[in-house]
């Protein structure tokens, strides 16, 4: 996860605008949406809700717009109508890509995602061609200060965790799916503080990024960060340890 989580610790500096912060909102209610659609409203039975309102009340969503885009998507309040689909890409220097879209317009998206792609040294893969290269895991990142390393380890592998490792500013945890919720409760219990947790696309082996590749991809993680139908981006890039802000 190397890639990723050196993107997603610029990501959460870069959070902190105010526009960074509204297209954040954006993508978080559209997620709360779909699971209500497709799970129903109730949080306790409902698993994707349940992390989906998690995960926006930590970036201050107001309670409002939370409640609001769970009626909309059980039909209590008129709403758009989101398709959910899976992307598959390569992107420089032979590194993959997984998209998780919601969109309500597919001929739109694919569009300007294959355009993006195709600018910026990647293009769109037929089905199947990225997906064997990741597993679904649970992922939980922990912020670094003030933990002590031995303990938050001894509490997560006691719970069930596969892994916890050092990843910039933050402790990364590695959870089998089924253990997530366990896991994640015994994070919490443990006083810890959550950045982020969530079930994600792991990818089973890095490629290595050097060069001018790593400018190259840095430019193109952050533009399908910015495109509005792009939910979330997994990757199998191993980025450089001393990646700066501002390459």
């Amino acid at each position: 996860m190397s890639g990723h989580s050196k993107w997603a610790t610029i990501k959460h500096k870069k959070e902190k605008t105010d526009a960074a912060r509204s297209k954040t909102f954006s993508k978080l209610i559209k997620e709360i949406t779909i699971a209500a659609r497709m799970g129903g409203g109730d949080e306790s039975s409902n698993p994707r809700l349940r992390s989906a309102v998690l995960t926006s009340k930590a970036a201050n969503m107001p309670n409002a717009n939370i409640e609001k885009a769970i009626k909309k998507g059980t039909g209590e309040l008129e709403g758009v109508n989101y398709e959910e689909i899976l992307y598959e890409a390569y992107g420089p220097g032979g590194t993959a890509f997984l998209l998780e879209i919601l969109t309500d317009n597919r001929n739109r998206c694919v569009s300007e995602i294959r355009f993006l792609l195709n600018k910026n040294g990647g293009n769109l893969a037929e089905g199947g061609s990225v997906a064997w290269m990741f597993t679904r895991a649970g992922l939980i990142m922990v912020p670094v200060e003030g933990v002590d390393e031995n303990k938050l380890m001894e509490a997560v592998l006691e719970a069930g965790a596969d892994d916890l490792k050092l990843e910039d500013d933050f402790f990364e945890i590695t959870t089998p799916v089924d253990a997530f919720w366990d896991i994640r409760a015994a994070v919490e219990d443990g006083g810890y503080a959550i950045e982020s947790a969530e079930i994600a696309m792991v990818p089973m082996t890095l490629v290595a990024v050097e060069g001018s590749k790593v400018k190259q991809i840095m430019r193109l993680m952050d533009l399908l960060d910015d495109h509005d139908d792009i939910q979330k981006f997994w990757t199998n890039c191993d980025l450089p340890d001393d990646l700066k802000d501002d390459e």
